[in-house]
């Protein structure tokens, strides 16, 4: 499997300390949020100024992990899709578009990103959803237009507590939305509570761009490390291999002192899922 760990597990590392760690213990890809001391531009939910980002700049970035063989899968934007302020959400979308330029700079796939929230607010609310939804379908519409010019793909996160909260519900989008630019990032986590295993891959599996690696119980509101929730992760890793080998498995909600241990979970999972398609 193509494992990997999100560069922002190491908020206190530089992007050579975090490469260089990567590399160091067996992790082959990541998807690079720009969150460290040396290069801090990203915000959850929210926008940075990119000012100072030139395309240079984030070519030295980016073969900062190429150089030691880490495969830049994806840049990570995070943004908020559905902000109900109309100058606040064309600035998160000019923040976005500037990433995809980035990204098709340096020949990374996607970008990702969740559908966003309104601090305080999170989830679905009965009285806002259909205007949620279709501000989010309105701001996706853009973006594939966008990534249509730029040769890339948008990696749509969704989650059990924001309005796109299962996958058949995440299957009705990418069908209302109809491109093939915008796929999935499945993040099992965001969808136990609401999904099986089997049933993430019936709906999702022809659109995985590629896969968080993290945990939940079922009634919990935030994730967990891998392994220490309800996922069963050896049927999970055997539908793996069956739909989506060779998608990069990328480790998330673990940090400098977790993160080898949750490694090996994985890896010991995988061993239980006999390691190849069912």
């Amino acid at each position: 499997m193509k494992l990997g760990v999100v560069s922002r597990s190491f908020p206190k590392m530089t992007s050579n300390e975090a490469a260089d760690f990567m590399a160091q213990n067996g992790f082959v890809c990541t998807e690079l949020c720009l969150a460290h001391p040396d290069a801090n531009y990203w915000s959850y939910n929210g926008r940075r100024d990119l000012t100072s980002m030139t395309d240079e700049r984030s070519r030295a970035l980016v073969e900062t992990f190429r150089s030691r063989g880490i495969e830049v899968s994806a840049l990570g934007v995070f943004t908020n899709l559905i902000d109900p302020d109309a100058a606040g959400r064309a600035a998160n979308l000019a923040y976005f578009e500037r990433l995809m330029q980035i990204a098709a700079f340096n020949g990374i796939p996607c970008v990702s990103t969740e559908c966003g929230f309104i601090p305080g607010r999170r989830g679905i609310n009965t009285e806002t959803y259909d205007r949620d939804f279709g501000q989010l379908c309105e701001s996706l519409r853009w973006l594939v237009e966008k990534a249509e010019h730029y040769g890339l793909d948008i990696a749509l996160e969704p989650c059990i507590i924001d309005i796109v909260p299962s996958a058949k519900r995440t299957a009705d989008l990418l069908a209302q939305i109809g491109s093939d630019r915008l796929r999935i990032l499945l993040d099992p986590a965001n969808l136990i509570p609401n999904n099986t295993e089997e049933e993430m891959f019936r709906h999702l599996a022809p659109k995985i761009a590629y896969l968080h690696g993290k945990d939940r119980k079922v009634n919990d509101v935030r994730g967990r490390a891998l392994g220490e929730g309800d996922i069963d992760w050896p049927r999970f890793l055997a539908l793996y291999h069956r739909h989506a080998e060779g998608r990069p498995f990328i480790l998330e909600y673990v940090g400098p002192d977790n993160v080898l241990e949750i490694r090996d979970r994985v890896l010991q999972a995988d061993a239980a899922a006999g390691g190849k398609k069912e």
